[in-house]
């Protein structure tokens, strides 16, 4: 398994770390919204933001969740619209090798 992308914050400030990890305990837990849809929605995110790896990690822990391919491209026809044509080429990016 690769380095946890925040591993150097984590030694830096071990305190705000802790707190990050509580917050997405409380953020990704099932609720109203079912977490892969709370998975999808942050996989558009990044993709908005230019994060391919967030993509593909966040795709990945949606379709563990039951996500179908069918709803993560409709999640990136919405990012698309509201952030640009750059999010499908980060999506693209992102979830090469993963969709097929």
């Amino acid at each position: 398994m690769t380095e946890h992308p925040l591993s150097t914050i984590e030694k830096l400030d071990p305190i705000l770390m802790n707190h990050l990890k509580e917050a997405n305990k409380l953020v990704f837990s099932e609720g109203s919204l079912p977490k892969k849809y709370k998975l999808i929605i942050a996989m558009a995110f990044d993709a908005a933001h230019g994060a391919d790896k967030g993509v593909r990690s966040l795709a990945q822990a949606a379709m563990k969740e039951g996500a179908t391919k069918e709803e993560i491209a409709e999640a990136l026809r919405v990012a698309y619209h509201l952030a640009g044509v750059g999010t499908l080429y980060i999506a693209s990016m992102g979830l090469k090798d993963l969709i097929e």
